[in-house]
């Protein structure tokens, strides 16, 4: 679909999954050299990263690897509040491991900041953060970024795991609004 619309909005088609599997693929063949021995525990954070999560970890070759998933606990809205949000749904032991963070989207880089003080109390071996998108000219915190897969605007997205007031997941494409 060339153009979709969510409740209000209207979108257009911005990223073609062949070109999001095709990025997806690059990343895991990196992970795939750069983390075969170490055990890492991928750990998907949801709800937003849940497509991404499943691309990558179907293309990691080595077997000894978990993935988990969590969810931040916050306020509720469209916009970031800044408020300090708790990581729940943890129930692995990540002391002396290896995290791979799996994100959907950084763009001010306030969440993934708190999620990595969060985990950095948990004394893991080391945490790194794999993103598919990054919106570097939104960025309010600075943040360390292992794998990125595509930079993009600041534009309001859609689709592949990302919402608009909660639909939109489902569309294998990413759209961005039409203004």
């Amino acid at each position: 679909m060339k153009k979709v619309k969510i409740l209000d909005k209207e979108f257009e088609l911005f990223i073609p999954y062949e070109k999001i599997r095709s990025v997806v693929e690059q990343m895991a063949e990196t992970m795939n050299k750069e983390l075969a021995d170490k055990d890492p525990l991928f750990l998907c954070i949801l709800n937003g990263s849940f497509m991404f999560a499943a691309e990558i970890y179907k293309r990691i070759d080595f077997v000894e690897s978990e993935i988990s998933f969590v969810k931040l606990a916050s306020y509720q809205g469209d916009s970031t509040t800044g408020k300090v949000k708790q990581l729940i749904g943890l129930n692995e032991k990540i002391e002396g491991r290896t995290v791979v963070i799996l994100e959907d989207i950084v763009d001010t880089g306030i969440t993934i900041n708190n999620i990595l003080e969060q985990l950095e109390q948990m004394k893991p071996k080391e945490v790194q953060v794999a993103t598919l998108l990054l919106k570097p000219d939104a960025l309010q915190k600075e943040v360390d970024l292992k794998y990125v897969g595509i930079e993009i605007p600041n534009d309001f997205i859609v689709g592949y795991g990302l919402d608009y007031d909660g639909y939109g997941r489902n569309l294998i494409d990413i759209y961005t609004v039409v203004k």
